[in-house]
This record gives structure tokens, sequence and C-alpha cells, in this order.
């Protein structure tokens, strides 16, 4: 069965807001991806964007507080509307493709469903309504 994760945005400050929600909630962070960690020749990242957060995550009973900084090539996140998304965790590939394609439909796929430089399954989109998605699947966990 598929988990749900919020998903924020910042526009450079993740790694300070989530030590705050560290202190709020306990715990520790479960992951910490830099843009750093998965530049390659496909996927160059700007020296002032190297230690920018491209995904962090702090486990908060079953579930997970997400997050990522914003690369200044998309442009700033506008915190009082595009702010945050909702992050599906499938339990398998089979569910990440049926989630992503159901989700699609009617909407606007942002990022094709397929592995990333993680290695992990992962695609985004915006649904009919507006709603932003991201779909993942990690198949080492």
């Amino acid at each position: 069965m598929a988990q749900i994760n919020p998903h924020i945005n910042f526009n450079g400050n993740a790694e300070t807001a989530f030590a705050f929600y560290k202190s709020v909630f306990g715990g520790e962070i479960a992951k910490i991806i830099r843009f750093k960690d998965i530049a390659s020749e496909a996927y160059p990242v700007p020296e002032n964007e190297a230690e920018k957060i491209m995904h962090i995550a702090l486990p908060i009973g079953n579930n997970f507080l997400m997050a990522n900084d914003v690369p200044e090539s998309m442009g700033r996140t506008n915190e009082n509307e595009n702010r945050s998304k909702i992050s599906i965790t499938a339990a398998n590939v089979e569910e990440a493709l049926h989630l992503f394609n159901g989700l699609a439909q009617g909407g606007q796929v942002e990022i094709p469903i397929e592995t990333d430089p993680t290695g992990a399954y992962f695609g985004m989109l915006r649904d009919q309504f507006g709603i932003e998605w991201m779909v993942e699947f990690y198949p080492n966990k």
C-alpha cells in the first residue's frame, strides 16, 4: 500500500528549516542528498547550487516530512502558493505506475516517471485539479 508524505519546496533554506523541524519533532534526518551528489555530464550543477538540498527527509511517526531547495534556474518558489506537493512512496514499480498514470489523467506531467539519478523510480505531475504530486518507488528499500 502506498504511503503519502508532505513535501515542501524551499528557496535555499531547506537545511535550516529541517534543523528547526528536527528540534520540534525529534528524531534524526533519514536522508539528505545535495545537488552535487547527483551532478553528472547529463545533469551539470552550478557551483553556487552544489551544497543546496536536492532531497531531505525527516521521519515523523510512520511518515516522512520531505523537502528540497528549488534550483535558481527554476525561479523562486512562491511561498504563498506553489510551496508544497504530495509525495507518494509506492510499494513497487507497478503501484507507482498505476498511481502516476491515474493521477496524470487530465493533468500535466512535469517529470515523466522513470529511474532518476538517485536510483529511485520517480515522476512528478500536476493533476486536473492543479494539485502537485510526486510518485516514487525505491527499489533498494
